[in-house]
């Protein structure tokens, strides 16, 4: 049995928990019961996939239903990937340890560029071809989802369907329409065109793309008649009659996220124009705040977790948050549970905050500026104010920290090397706050910087924006370690560029890259976003050999009529709205968030109705 085989392996490699399975509340079927089995598959390492949140509410929901059965797999590391292929171990479900090349369905989220490689090494490990042409039976289908797919023509070649937007919903009636088709004896062919036909399924095989000269899409149209020209994405509506589960998975090792985590809303209001999230997750939608209490006590109860995170893109936002943590407090205290905040906004901090999730656990604080100067930050859309900054400290220094990180990007659209020393003169002047404040000499403030090299995003306003070349990266780096030189209680860290620069070719990729993709996982590309394993020359050799160059992708400025890989499909924010902001941006003006006053980014119209009711 092939669970003999893998149990005979384990104490070979590092963390063999990761491949056995069989951890609390896991969901165990018969499979000779079910009708389809979907293996749900995360691009990475147990680690960071089992801190995933849409994968626990998808696994959640999805096993739910009697004849459904959902499994996890994730990427194994690569020295249980290399005993696997020794010993002829294909890849397996957790739940079964069976092969999941036997599954109807395998389906990956997509929650980062650099994971596309590994995609591939999966379905290559699984005994399945790469390649969605050379699938020819009705199963395994393979699917994919997550934010990445807002662009999915990187990997149009190896997908047979994308899943546009959130799942809860279409998930199932994809489901149920498989089972239904399969019943009948129908074809993949068959199946995919039906499937077409659901809102939020695009069928990349169904479309033809054809090129200027100068390498820019020329034209993208239809050529299957069930293909519709624009796919929409899907949404959830109602917040909080939508499916959460009331248990997780609890791992037997530590994960990187190894707590509770109870989604409050989707969305943001905030419109920070480099932000990807901030767009392909409108509308803003709220839970209340009772739905939030009873999910928050039903997960603890159920996983014996001592930490809950309240998740979103900006918790801080939620409009009862005060009253929320009231509430939420007269469990969390009692049950000395540990209340975690993060994507807090530095508008937002207040004293009432502070002291609701210091009750437990004073935990480290965290706060994004993005930027060293103001004027940089109007470009950007930050929306908050040096004396915001200043004064959310103040009410940490008062409470107690000593101890803050501070996220910023270099490259952003119209920096300047004053905008760079204005990040080392902003640390300072933190320095000299808390001083002020404590008494005591700023070298016990220990202050992080860390800068992360922007990257343009489809479906932002930036998306048109160059990425800054590796020397002027190199620069802003050398400016800031210059001023910030004489600040012993001042670190910096920075992303590394050669990883940024290869995010943004396949953030902003066409369909040629699936040539590239596919030559860089054969050029041994896997892991792409681990220091560790990052194969760089790999990556230049796939490019050299398709005749294509990065910079074409990364660090070309895009014009506004420029027809873009991702224009056929509808995140609800219209391309005239991101034009708006980029032209706004340029101009160093700001844009009130959603609350204060509609922007007009067109969501509104495809929902039928105001985003705030």
């Amino acid at each position: 049995m092939l669970k003999d085989k893998i149990e005979k392996l384990l104490l070979q490699v590092r963390t063999p928990s990761r491949y056995i399975g069989g951890e609390l509340n896991s969901v165990v079927k018969d499979k000779s019961k079910v009708d389809m089995r979907f293996a749900f598959c995360f691009p990475d390492t147990y680690e960071i996939g089992m801190s995933h949140l849409g994968m626990k509410i998808l696994y959640s929901l999805t096993n739910e239903r009697e004849n459904f059965w959902c499994e996890r797999v994730f990427a194994p590391d690569v020295d249980f990937e290399k005993l696997m292929r020794e010993n002829g171990i294909p890849l397996y479900g957790l739940e079964s340890l069976e092969p999941v090349k036997d599954f109807d369905f395998i389906g990956f989220t997509v929650q980062f560029e650099m994971c596309y490689t590994n995609i591939l090494n999966m379905l290559d490990l699984a005994g399945v071809p790469v390649r969605a042409a050379d699938r020819k039976e009705l199963s395994p289908i393979v699917v994919a989802g997550g934010p990445c797919v807002c662009n999915p023509e990187p990997l149009a070649d190896f997908i047979d369907l994308f899943i546009i937007g959130e799942g809860e919903e279409v998930n199932l009636e994809l489901y149920d329409l498989y089972v239904e088709m399969k019943k009948k004896g129908s074809s993949k062919q068959e199946f995919l065109e039906a499937a077409a036909g659901i809102e939020g399924i695009y069928v990349p095989s169904f479309y033809n793309v054809t090129y200027e000269e100068d390498g820019r899409v020329k034209s993208f149209t239809p050529n299957n008649a069930c293909a519709a020209p624009v796919v929409r994405k899907r949404i959830i509506k109602d917040m909080d009659k939508v499916f959460y589960p009331d248990t997780f998975v609890v791992p037997y090792c530590e994960i990187v996220h190894d707590r509770a985590i109870v989604e409050v809303l989707r969305g943001c209001i905030r419109g920070c124009r480099f932000c990807q999230a901030g767009y392909i997750y409108r509308p803003f939608r709220e839970k209340t705040t009772d739905t939030v209490c009873n999910e928050t006590k039903a997960l603890c109860e159920s996983t014996g977790y001592e930490e809950v995170s309240l998740s979103s893109l900006s918790t801080s936002d939620f409009s009862d948050i005060e009253n929320m943590l009231v509430k939420l407090s007269d469990y969390t205290e009692k049950e000395r549970v540990n209340l975690s905040l993060p994507s807090m906004r530095i508008d937002r901090f207040s004293r009432e905050l502070m002291e609701q999730i210091q009750k437990v656990r004073k935990s480290g604080l965290t706060f994004a500026p993005e930027a060293g100067t103001q004027r940089l930050r109007d470009v950007i859309n930050k929306n908050i104010t040096e004396d915001e900054i200043f004064r959310a400290c103040r009410l940490a220094f008062e409470g107690g920290y000593d101890a803050v990180k501070l996220y910023f990007m270099l490259g952003l659209p119209t920096e300047t090397d004053e905008d760079i020393t204005g990040i080392a003169d902003l640390a300072r002047r933190i320095t000299g706050l808390f001083s002020e404040v404590t008494g005591k000499p700023g070298k016990r403030l220990k202050i992080s910087i860390s800068c992360a090299t922007f990257v343009p995003k489809p479906f932002t306003p930036f998306e048109f924006e160059p990425q800054a070349t590796e020397a002027e990266i190199r620069h802003k780096q050398d400016v800031l370690l210059d001023a910030a030189r004489n600040q012993k209680n001042v670190s910096v860290s920075w992303s590394k560029y050669k990883v940024s620069v290869m995010e943004a070719v396949l953030a902003r990729g066409d369909r040629r890259l699936c040539n590239v993709v596919y030559d860089a996982w054969q050029n041994g590309c896997k892991f792409d976003g681990w220091d560790e394993h990052y194969n760089y020359e790999g990556w230049v050799k796939a490019f050299e050999k398709n005749g294509l160059d990065m910079d074409f992708y990364a660090c070309r400025k895009r014009d506004f009529d420029e027809l873009f890989p991702w224009d056929h499909l509808d995140y609800y924010v219209s391309k005239q709205f991101l034009v708006r902001e980029n032209r706004t941006a340029h101009e160093g003006v700001t844009t009130p968030n959603c609350r204060e006053k509609c922007a007009g980014c067109g969501v509104s119209k495809c929902i039928g109705g105001s985003c705030f009711g």
